[in-house]
């Protein structure tokens, strides 16, 4: 059973970053750092078709999360905020799934209009990004993603869409405990917003993944709430883009 899990698994990430047809990229980033790799492996690419822009590294490590809460026992449900196509989180489902955990729900936290116009009181650097420029690519619909899941069969009752703008969602969000907490929004205000509702419920020895990490404007949401609450747990690189940590 465990062979059968891994290949299933194995090729739900090869589909979901689609190196089996390997669609062409919209645009690729160079991080100025030298390091020839495939941006499919370490998501550096925005992809025409595949369901994720992630990289096969990160869907990896979150493999490895979700794995290791099931295993120990880590007590909660699994979100991301910010899903895009949702293919990350279609992920989540299919590992939950093939672990034949029954209890567990994956919360799929976006607005589903892609990202905002940062207002002019807003964080400088959410300011100076843009990001809401991109919105031909970034913007992909409810209705969309939700029939992603339907491609993969993994639409079900254990799914539940929370679309809408972070401020506004999450803080009343109806999840009393994460075992997994994957964060996804680029923005100062996005992943601050996420943290300052989330944390709080996830689980010790659970896990809070940080996509964007790279971004100043991330990081430093990331440290601002890391040090105010004074969240010593070793941040730990995961391709030069994520990081994430575990929660003792």
């Amino acid at each position: 059973m465990s062979d059968t899990r891994e290949l299933y698994l194995d090729l739900m990430k090869r589909v979901l970053i689609n190196t089996i047809y390997r669609d062409a990229a919209i645009q690729e980033f160079d991080y100025g750092d030298g390091e020839e790799v495939d941006p499919r492996l370490v998501g550096r690419d925005w992809p025409s078709v595949a369901h994720t822009m992630i990289g096969l590294k990160r869907l990896d490590n979150l493999q490895e999360c979700v794995e290791t809460a099931l295993r120990e026992g880590v007590p909660g449900d699994l979100i991301e905020t910010g899903v895009w196509r949702g293919g990350a989180s279609i992920f989540m489902r299919a590992v939950v799934r093939a672990h034949g955990d029954t209890d567990r729900t994956v919360w799929v936290a976006d607005s589903f209009q892609g990202m905002p116009e940062v207002a002019d009181d807003g964080y400088q650097a959410d300011r100076d990004m843009e990001l809401h420029r991109y919105n031909d690519v970034l913007a992909v619909s409810l209705d969309t993603v939700r029939h992603n899941f339907e491609r993969y069969g993994l639409l079900d009752d254990h799914v539940r869409f929370v679309p809408g703008w972070f401020a506004d969602t999450l803080p009343g969000l109806p999840v009393e405990r994460l075992a997994v907490l994957r964060l996804d929004g680029d923005l100062y205000e996005s992943t601050a917003v996420a943290l300052e509702s989330l944390y709080p419920k996830l689980s010790p020895g659970g896990f809070a993944i940080v996509d964007d990490y790279s971004i100043p404007a991330c990081a430093q949401a990331v440290h601002d709430y890391r040090d105010r609450h004074g969240i010593t747990d070793p941040l730990t690189d995961i391709d030069g883009t994520a990081s994430f940590w575990r929660k003792s």
